[in-house]
């Protein structure tokens, strides 16, 4: 007896809710964990860096250019990228260098002119979380395997929402919360989907907040932007593997070979900034050609962020860009960035995310045991191929969007759909293991 149509439909879907949640389940445990640990950044690394801002001050603190020498003579051969403006008398200096096509962060004592930590840029801790999140710190390929497992990840969730669907239910059990005392299946299988449903449209902002950094999506929105004529100047967001700088270096992520100026005019910017009020940290960059230094906030809050440029012969501001001042889609990127970094809103964003991540978590593992526990031995347990149904206009149409929108995803989705239509037929065994031997009536 043929299944109904909308059983076919139903079993489709819930084949593809459950190859796509097989695949993306590992990666979400690890973004969920490693996102967690940077969503605390500002309180990590204000404790990791304690001992460098509680400094004692004896006598006069030296002056800028004083601090960078004493830099770059610990690192020989290396050359002035930014030197970071302290906000308390009690701050060591931090000074950036570069050298060799790699950064390292000087801390200097600024009153008694001693090296109290060398460090690479690319190995302090919070940038190996950030690295491990994004890339796996694999480079390219890592974020490309992120961006295909985030594009999955929204098949999954929008396949679960099909599926959790309210379908002559009565009562919210099962639907919003856990029925409990009903047996193991029916807690398992009541935790994976009301976890879904409060975390669905929380994770879909985290997914679609981050693609923007990732290689292949970020560099395929920077050529539709620049298609469209709506890029704006340099990016505020890295995108993929950055060898040579940080996240947030000056002129757009290149490095350029900086030499302290001479004439006392790092010392002359600094003074320009002080009352300028900007969002700290703050990073002094010298002009990689002419006389115009450069001020950026690099505040975790991005619509805080803003770049001046001060000529350093005299100390007069020559440019100023604000947030709001930026075209409308790096502004929209802008906040998505900064909520998805657990900085827009403070606390609450940071606790909003981490509830996040735990619930994504919750819905990997119980979605892992509810698999193990059902499975067949020997078997993948996939659920059993009813006959296929047809793909009509609307669904066509929604697969070409999001393909359109996530183009790792239509990739690999036509590579699975040749798999299935060309490979697996040759292969009995793996379309017995994978369940997609159809049940014959």
């Amino acid at each position: 007896m043929a299944a109904a149509p909308g059983m076919r439909w139903y079993n489709a879907v819930w084949r593809w809710h459950f190859y796509a949640g097989l695949f993306c389940m590992p990666f979400v445990l690890w973004l969920a964990a490693t996102g967690t640990i940077y969503l605390w950044k500002p309180q990590i690394e204000a404790w990791l860096e304690r001992p460098y801002n509680s400094l004692t001050p004896t006598g006069p603190r030296a002056s800028a250019e004083t601090q960078v020498r004493a830099a770059l003579a610990a690192v020989p051969g290396a050359t002035l990228h930014r030197y970071q403006l302290p906000q308390a008398p009690g701050e060591a200096a931090r000074v950036i260098v570069g050298k060799d096509r790699a950064e390292t962060r000087v801390y200097v004592d600024p009153y008694r002119l001693r090296v109290l930590r060398i460090e690479a840029e690319s190995e302090r801790p919070m940038r190996v979380i950030s690295d491990l999140h994004g890339k796996f710190r694999a480079g390219n390929p890592g974020s490309y395997l992120v961006e295909i497992a985030a594009c999955w990840t929204v098949t999954m969730l929008l396949t679960g929402l099909y599926l959790w669907w309210p379908r002559r239910v009565r009562g919210l059990g099962g639907v919003f919360y856990p029925r409990l005392g009903r047996g193991k299946r029916l807690f398992w299988r009541d935790l994976h989907a009301v976890a879904g449903i409060w975390v669905a449209v929380l994770a879909l902002f985290l997914i679609s907040t981050g693609l923007p950094w990732a290689k292949f999506w970020g560099s395929y929105f920077k050529e539709v932007r620049t298609a469209t004529g709506t890029l704006d100047g340099p990016q505020d967001w890295p995108t993929g593997a950055r060898p040579m700088l940080g996240d947030h270096a000056e002129h757009g992520g290149m490095a350029m070979p900086h030499t302290v100026a001479p004439g006392g005019a790092l010392d002359r910017v600094v003074a320009a900034a002080y009352p300028l009020g900007i969002a700290a940290p703050v990073l002094l960059a010298p002009p990689s050609q002419g006389t115009d230094w450069t001020i950026t906030s690099d505040a975790a809050n991005r619509p805080q962020r803003t770049r001046i440029t001060v000529d350093g012969t005299t100390g007069a501001l020559t440019s100023r860009r604000d947030f709001a001042d930026r075209h409308w889609l790096d502004r929209a990127v802008g906040y998505g960035i900064a909520a998805h970094e657990g900085a827009l809103f403070g606390l609450a964003n940071q606790l909003l995310g981490t509830l996040t991540a735990l619930l994504l978590a919750t819905l990997s593992v119980s979605g892992t045991v509810m698999w193990w526990r059902r499975r067949p031995q020997g078997l993948l347990g996939a659920p059993a191929p009813l006959s296929r149904p047809r793909y009509g206009p609307v669904l066509i149409g929604a697969i070409l969007l999001l393909a359109a929108a996530m183009p790792l995803f239509g990739a690999t989705l036509a590579l699975a759909a040749i798999g299935d239509r060309l490979l697996l037929p040759r292969w009995p065994a793996a379309q017995r293991w994978l369940g997609l031997a159809p049940i014959r009536a």
